[in-house]
């Protein structure tokens, strides 16, 4: 018997969907080869958006990130997010910059909750999600290159199903985890059964072998817990247990310590972690603690020089990344007196998987722009961004002045700005194994604690232990000074349509022209030529040479293309119209050509027959 794949199934899954009507989720079902559904659009180049990086201020201190150069080979687009990822991936001068190229998928999509909010309709049937989304991780894959990945945001509506469909697509074995996000800052209350607190993300590389986390950045708390001790110019470390439960053979041995204390080895059920030999090399080099009067059990010294950074984790919390309040806090920032998203995501929630997943320069995309704050997280990152908005309103309004803000430096929220750090404003230090923030808040406890007390609030005492855990606040520090810019985009219109009462493909009114050159150029895979007004051919794939004719391909029409081309060359000449004997001739005149009949040769769809 044959091994079958676990698969997810519903309601026309052999099916596709088309929209209903343009900018807007509603779909219809329909066969995969018909052309409304199949047909590759073309991108139409709109203006292209540049910012001016801000001169540095003594006002700030300014990060690594602050001096990165700001990116400008980005892409913001207006369309449908299924056509606009057939474009990436079809049209030739995309696909070639964009396919197994993108290091960072990460979409936020209509989280079917059964909800129409202002700028996009959540309200999609089960079976209709489902398929829109398995199209789209489809194109996804490819365009992920082989050491990227894909991060999928969801609630607990659609995230189980998700899972099993990303198993489908991206394989079962290539599931790395599931990242639980405290979205909210308290309980609610009002929930019916109970509060939920978290959305999901879920994560597949497209190889998992291939994909590699960076790590975070240590904090500040986390440092605070090394000290030094014993002066070690190596600088300051951490003591860690000596002793281990897995079995060892050379683990077991009686130690005497430099204070002359004589253990007679590890306590019962554990083991020496090293040998003894090991254990005299590591002490000689001054890598074991034996306390303060050298009689203690033996602890390795970890130094804080030596370690990495913090391995990620699959919860986030709200202090660490944000949460919905505050997204919406920027979003409001940015648009006052607007509240247009109900569930935008904070910059900071942006910023670790950004981190987490990409190197500056790098690519990253996202499908579902909404307000714009993957593309604008991602340029004040230093990565090369894709975006696209299905809503015109939305994309008008919120995303494209958003992400002008960002690159004109208008935009001080978010992770562009951070708080200054609290540092040690004593004139002999801190005492050992207090962080300036335990010293801040030892100092606000005593001034609640004496607050009713005046004799104390004069006490010389009370006056010295505050002077020994004094700090203050550095100045901020500025991630992001503006630049870069990002070429602005849209689909071009269907050329082809299906009337359902001939049965067959038709030519919409705005296939002429340039725009029908394009068109079929991409729908055939040739990548257009730009070369000197009097060039005769549109296209070219290898060394096959491609022809647009709004109108009648004759026998003389042949004669002269031939003459144009080189040896080893071949000719496609698409038409609209083709005289009897056309076809036979290019044959004939140049081996390996061929005639297309636009729009039958490109579509030969039948409601019946299929294509």
């Amino acid at each position: 018997m044959t091994a079958q794949r676990l698969q997810l199934t519903w309601y026309n899954k052999d099916k596709a969907l088309i929209p209903t009507e343009t900018g807007k989720y509603g779909y219809t079902w329909v066969d995969p080869s018909d052309p409304r559904y199949c047909e590759t659009h073309t991108l139409v180049l709109d203006d292209y958006v540049q910012g001016a990086q801000t001169p540095k201020s003594e006002e700030f201190e300014y990060s690594e990130r602050a001096n990165l150069e700001p990116q400008d080979d980005n892409l913001l687009i207006l369309g449908e997010s299924g056509d606009v990822l057939e474009a990436l991936t079809r049209v030739p001068e995309l696909a070639d910059k964009y396919v197994g190229k993108v290091k960072l998928i990460y979409i936020d999509p209509p989280f079917n909750t059964a909800q129409t909010f202002a700028n996009y309709e959540d309200n999609l049937e089960h079976s209709i999600w489902l398929t829109m989304m398995r199209d789209r991780l489809l194109h996804l894959k490819k365009l992920l290159s082989d050491d990227g990945s894909i991060w999928v945001h969801l609630d607990d509506v659609e995230n189980h199903r998700m899972r099993v469909l990303m198993d489908e697509v991206f394989g079962s074995g290539n599931f790395v985890a599931e990242v639980a996000w405290e979205k909210v800052m308290a309980p609610k209350n009002s929930a019916k059964y109970l509060s939920v607190d978290q959305d999901m993300i879920i994560l597949y590389a497209k190889s998992r072998n291939s994909w590699t986390p960076n790590e975070l950045p240590r904090t500040a708390k986390m440092n605070s817990m090394y000290s030094n001790r014993d002066n070690d110019p190596r600088g300051p470390w951490q003591s860690d247990n000596f002793t281990a439960s897995k079995p060892y053979s050379l683990g077991v041995y009686p130690i005497e310590t430099p204070g002359g204390r004589v253990i007679e080895g590890p306590p019962p059920g554990r083991f020496w972690r090293s040998s003894l030999e090991t254990l005299k090399k590591m002490d000689a080099d001054n890598r074991i603690w034996w306390g303060p009067n050298g009689t203690s059990t033996p602890r390795v010294k970890r130094f804080l020089s030596e370690v990495k950074g913090a391995v990620p984790r699959t919860f986030w919390r709200k202090e660490d990344v944000g949460y919905n309040d505050i997204a919406s806090k920027e979003v409001q920032a940015l648009f006052p007196g607007q509240n247009p998203f109900a569930t935008p995501k904070p910059e900071r929630l942006l910023e670790r998987v950004i981190h987490i997943a990409t190197n500056p320069g790098d690519i990253v995309l996202d499908v579902f722009a909404g307000s714009g704050t993957t593309a604008a997280v991602a340029q004040k990152m230093g990565r090369r961004w894709v975006t696209c908005e299905l809503v015109e309103d939305t994309f008008n309004r919120f995303t494209r002045p958003r992400l002008q803000k960002v690159i004109n430096d208008q935009d001080p929220g978010g992770i562009t700005r951070a708080k200054g750090e609290r540092i040690d404003a004593t004139e002999d230090g801190l005492p050992e194994g207090l962080s300036p923030e335990d010293a801040q808040k030892l100092t606000s406890l005593l001034n609640k604690a004496i607050s009713d007390q005046p004799e104390l609030k004069k006490s010389a005492d009370i006056r010295a232990v505050k002077q020994l855990v004094k700090t203050k606040r550095s100045k901020d520090v500025v991630n992001w000074r503006g630049g870069g810019g990002f070429q602005v985009a849209h689909l071009s219109p269907a050329c082809f349509d299906y009337d359902p009462e001939l049965d067959r493909v038709m030519l919409t009114t705005v296939a002429t022209g340039q725009t029908l050159i394009e068109s079929v150029s991409a729908n055939l895979g040739f990548t257009l030529l730009h070369s000197d007004d009097d060039y005769v051919f549109d296209a070219r794939r290898g060394n096959a040479l491609l022809k647009v004719v709004e109108g009648v391909a004759t026998v003389e029409m042949v004669d002269c293309l031939v003459s144009q081309i080189q040896s080893g060359e071949t000719i496609v000449l698409a038409a609209t119209s083709v005289m009897d004997g056309v076809r036979h001739h290019l044959r004939r005149a140049c081996k390996g050509s061929r005639v297309v009949a636009i729009p039958d040769d490109i579509f030969r769809y039948s409601e019946g027959g299929g294509r």
